[in-house]
């Protein structure tokens, strides 16, 4: 271990150290967490044979007993749950969310939270899923996609760039800002190899800078949550104490919960906040709660809401034909149809990933439904063709299936739950599955 990494960590838990020592020595807690868009507690462990055992921080949220490659099964493909670090799914429940509400994850990827996010919310309401990085954005659209929300915007842009879109905009504002890392030591050797007191304050420093740019978009009496999953007082409290120095709007709320440990007490209440470390069956996480004054002052939003061209006659019936529910909003733009159940808005200077439900493209005077679609937990297609375990397999492979079903579009489901469409000519199945995301 570092030796300036292993001082800072003595003193900071005194008589705790060994027993942190001792814990940093076994292997790092695995967990999963139950997409209650999709399915239930008691329908995915029917499903999927592993020993689990219940976790503190989330009601979904699971310890895995044992690793099976479940990351590769038919329930993952389907949306089914999500592979999370367990003391990470402390956080959403403390957000406060509900359906309806705006809610802004400032820093999504890979997607745990914001997957948790849209569960709470239950398809109404619009939450903003940003993350700078071009490479990580792709997998935070790949994950909300797969676990079917259809009122998310996913978007690459800078902080500055959203508070500038939004201005005061969102009830609720997550920042689960990129840190040091320490509190993912165990699970990642290169972590513990990597860590500098000098990235600490570097990342420090950028915290400032998000949590800045993250007030601008929380509207007055909007509840904000701070984490990282590092121990370091220069990233978690420290900055809390910056923060609210600078912006006396803001407060702290306590975190009255039976898990972690309270904050460290370096004033403005920071003791208040919740800490989780390894001795507390989690890898590691930090978490402060606040909320913004009534008497804040609201600026205004710098953005338009989209209408796109009209849905040629062959789109509207192949929507009333084919979908199990409508979307409340459309937007054709170019030859892309997308549905969502929010009014389809164009940030300022914002790019944007996915927006909402891609569902599908149009070819001269034909319309083709999207895997995103196909999916899709608010409403998929009608026509499905069920599946063995066996089939699925096959078509997660991008393999020809066969059938004697009428011409159309299907989507194919194992035990009731959608994997994506297929194209039937009277006796072959076309496999639209993705190539990207087939099994080998």
């Amino acid at each position: 271990m570092n030796e300036v990494y292993e001082q800072r960590m003595k003193q900071m838990l005194g008589n705790e150290f060994e027993s942190f020592i001792e814990m940093m020595s076994l292997e790092p807690k695995r967990g999963l967490r139950v997409n209650l868009l999709k399915t239930n507690d008691e329908e995915l462990f029917q499903l999927i044979n592993i020993k689990k055992e219940k976790t503190i921080f989330a009601e979904n949220e699971y310890y895995l007993k044992s690793y099976p490659a479940i990351g590769n099964s038919i329930a993952h493909a389907a949306g089914l749950f999500y592979i999370q670090e367990p003391s990470a799914s402390a956080v959403v429940p403390l957000l406060g969310v509900k359906p309806g509400l705006k809610v802004l994850d400032l820093c999504a990827a890979p997607g745990s939270k914001s997957t948790e996010i849209l569960e709470r919310m239950n398809h109404e309401g619009l939450l903003v899923a940003n993350e700078i990085n071009t490479k990580r954005v792709k997998v935070l659209k790949e994950n909300i996609i797969r676990f079917g929300a259809s009122n998310a915007i996913v978007m690459n842009a800078e902080p500055k760039q959203i508070a500038d879109s939004f201005g005061t905009f969102f009830d609720l504002v997550l920042v689960d800002a990129p840190c040091s890392g320490e509190g993912m030591m165990r699970k990642n050797s290169d972590a513990l190899k990597q860590w500098s007191i000098d990235n600490v304050l570097l990342c420090a420093q950028r915290q400032k800078q998000i949590l800045e740019e993250s007030y601008k978009c929380l509207k007055p009496g909007g509840t904000m949550i701070y984490s990282t999953c590092t121990f370091s007082l220069e990233e978690n409290e420290e900055n809390i104490v910056w923060f609210l120095k600078n912006h006396t709007d803001m407060s702290i709320v306590p975190i009255n919960v039976n898990y972690g440990r309270p904050g460290f007490d370096i004033g403005m209440n920071t003791i208040e906040c919740r800490r989780i470390f390894p001795m507390d069956n989690g890898e590691g996480h930090f978490i402060c709660k606040m909320i913004k004054s009534e008497n804040s002052d609201f600026a205004g939003s710098n953005f338009n809401i989209l209408k796109g061209s009209e849905l040629p006659k062959f789109v509207k019936d192949f929507i009333n034909s084919n979908l199990k529910n409508k979307f409340e909003h459309y937007l054709l733009y170019k030859d892309r149809l997308y549905g969502g159940n929010y009014p389809f808005i164009a940030p300022h200077n914002c790019k944007i990933i996915n927006h909402q439900v891609f569902l599908g493209c149009i070819h001269k005077d034909r319309f083709e439904p999207s895997h995103d679609l196909a999916i899709n937990a608010y409403t998929g297609l009608k026509n499905e063709i069920e599946v063995t375990d066996e089939m699925a397999i096959r078509f997660l492979k991008g393999e020809t299936l066969t059938s004697n079903k009428e011409k159309g579009y299907y989507t194919i489901t194992w035990n009731h739950h959608a994997l994506g469409f297929v194209k039937c000519d009277g006796k072959v199945l076309k496999n639209h599955y993705p190539k990207e995301l087939r099994i080998r």
